[in-house]
């Protein structure tokens, strides 16, 4: 192995390259055995808009 690389770097940008091409935690949670606590920042980090936030509840007064 190259100087400098580590199998969890390698498998880090693994993660994100699939974050950044399908956007699909479940395909890459199914693809490297990972929960969802793992999947959804690298999904949330290179696709921030598909990712759902909750926003300020819709006022009762108008």
């Amino acid at each position: 192995m190259p100087q400098g690389l580590t199998l969890a770097g390698l498998r880090q940008d693994r993660i994100l390259n699939e974050a950044v091409e399908t956007a699909d935690p479940l395909r890459s949670m199914r693809l490297y055995g990972s929960k969802e606590a793992t999947a959804m920042p690298y999904v949330t980090a290179v696709h921030p808009e598909r990712t759902a936030r909750p926003g300020p509840a819709p006022s009762a007064h108008r």
